[in-house]
């Protein structure tokens, strides 16, 4: 695969072997990982492992289990961003998320352990716990941004049907006017009716005597649109509570208003701040998508680092010297490329895998597995072999 195709993939495997071993084709294995894996489509790059302060076997079997249980909760916790992101972001101006200026699949193929940040001279364990308490943080408080956001996202959204719906609905600050209504008087008040347009000249006909002391001749239509026509009406207030009664089972819908304005400018000052604090919170989301997509990414590839290492010392033994290898796989090719691996390296797990003579597939025996080698992994490879999918 060339380098440029490189970009284009989504699927990768990691693949650690013992130092000196050749593939079954009898080419050496720089050759078959170069040019033979499954016709040379696959791109292969080294991928460095740091020699980390090894413990007793029983720690590096419980490292092992907690290192799986780790990678996949950090590769849920990638996923999780990614969907955010998607969310969150218009499909017209949505740009991939990428790993300190690199794609993921240059960051990949030239991974370094960050000694800066995880300092070598510290044990595997707390490794494993500095790791993943800095993912556990970026998830904690990238869920509260987000809760933050849809909440805001929310109370726009409320605002807006207000300010954008029918009558029914829509905030009435910019329809009616003082003038609109009696607001200088001991006894009478005035009511606001929506009435569907099928209704509008029963409405008319028969409103003075929804109840008593409805002003006679004072319902004015005040604004219109598809569904719906707004209506003023006078009356004593000490009549107002009926009259909205008698309207709701009329099938009108009385809106509750009482003009002032100051309500008139809370109610404009209520959707500005919807659509600043929302803008707000979009653009800090946004912002920490990317920073916690990239810290959680390379935590999760420091994580596949730290267990290839771990399973390598488990399977091959010691000195920690292997051949570590990060192969782009193309789209749909990457069970046959593991296909592939396998008849050239599964010699290496001895009888625990061997072709099924009627199928042609590869069959595990399990009691001819290594003691420790059914602790390691629950689906056993007979080398170390993990998928990474982007």
């Amino acid at each position: 695969m060339s380098v440029t195709s490189l970009y284009n993939s989504k699927d990768f495997l990691l693949v650690s072997l013992p130092q000196n071993v050749e593939p079954a084709n009898g080419s050496s294995a720089t050759s078959f990982f170069e040019s033979d894996l499954y016709n040379g489509i696959c791109y292969t790059a080294n991928f460095q492992l740091p020699i980390f302060k090894i413990g007793s076997l029983d720690e590096l079997v419980t490292e092992s289990e907690e290192l799986a249980r780790i990678d996949n909760s950090t590769e849920q916790i990638v996923g999780k961003i990614i969907e955010l992101s998607q969310s969150t972001e218009d499909s017209k101006t949505h740009k991939p998320l990428s790993i300190e200026h690199q794609s993921l699949p240059e960051f990949l193929t030239n991974f370094k352990w960050d000694a800066k940040k995880f300092k070598l001279d510290k044990s595997i364990q707390e490794l494993i716990n500095d790791i993943n308490s800095d993912t556990v943080q970026l998830d904690t408080y990238l869920k509260a941004t987000a809760q933050s956001y849809s909440t805001a996202k929310q109370q726009l959204q409320q605002t807006e049907r207000k300010k954008n719906g029918d009558l029914s609905v829509k905030s009435l600050y910019n329809i009616v006017g003082k003038d609109d209504f009696i607001t200088s008087s001991e006894y009478l008040t005035t009511a606001l009716v929506v009435v569907p347009l099928s209704l509008r000249k029963q409405f008319l006909n028969h409103y003075e005597t929804l109840c008593e002391n409805v002003v006679p001749r004072s319902a004015t239509s005040l604004a219109e649109d598809s569904e719906y026509v707004l209506f003023n009406v006078h009356l004593f207030k000490k009549s107002l509570h009926k009259f909205q009664q008698a309207c709701r089972e009329n099938k009108y819908i009385p809106r509750d208003f009482s003009y002032s304005e100051d309500l008139v400018e809370s109610s404009k000052k209520e959707y500005e701040d919807s659509v600043r604090v929302e803008h707000q919170l979009k653009q800090s989301l946004n912002r920490l998508i990317k920073y916690s997509y990239s810290d959680c990414f390379i935590n999760w590839i420091h994580i596949k680092c730290l267990r290839v290492f771990v399973e390598s010392v488990l399977r091959y033994g010691l000195p920690p010297v292997f051949n570590t290898k990060i192969i782009a796989v193309p789209s749909k090719f990457k069970s046959k490329c593991k296909s592939d691996l396998i008849e050239n390296f599964g010699y290496l797990a001895g009888n625990a895998f061997a072709k099924d003579l009627k199928t042609g597939k590869i069959k595990t025996n399990d009691t001819s597995l290594h003691e420790y080698a059914s602790l390691v992994d629950t689906q056993y490879e007979p080398f170390v072999l993990y998928s990474i999918e982007l």
